[in-house]
């Protein structure tokens, strides 16, 4: 089968670099496949699981948003942050989560308090969830 070349990448290097089938992202408009030979593109990514497919195997990557680049049989993905289920530290993510919802629960009269909170309970759910998928 035909392969592109995929590469996850954050300010504190890559995360992922490989040839594979497809990929999966969620973009600020909802789900998009990319697979071998898709036209140009550029697009804004939201907090999820990147799943990347080769040889029937898929890999999960969490990231907190960013941007996908396409172009020939090259995917970019530059993230804000990006981890490997192997790197998640459950424990740590499960903390996050039960903080933003207590934070939640504190800061509904506080616009600004309220986004942060929902923001930072949105990135702790995708790495749970993520860490869990393997």
């Amino acid at each position: 089968m035909k392969t592109m070349n995929v590469s996850v990448v954050t300010p504190d290097g890559k995360v992922f670099d490989g040839d594979v089938e497809m990929v999966s992202v969620q973009t600020i408009n909802g789900g998009l496949g990319i697979l071998p030979n898709h036209i140009p593109l550029v697009t804004p990514l939201t907090i999820g699981a990147v799943r990347i497919k080769k040889d029937s195997e898929i890999t999960l990557v969490a990231i907190t948003g960013g941007l996908m680049e396409v172009r020939g049989d090259q995917v970019s993905i530059l993230a804000e942050s990006a981890e490997l289920p192997s790197d998640i530290d459950v424990a740590r993510a499960r903390a996050s989560k039960e903080r933003a919802e207590r934070r939640l629960q504190q800061a509904k009269l506080d616009d600004i308090d309220f986004k942060r909170a929902e923001m930072a309970l949105k990135r702790a759910i995708n790495r749970l969830n993520v860490a869990e998928r393997k």
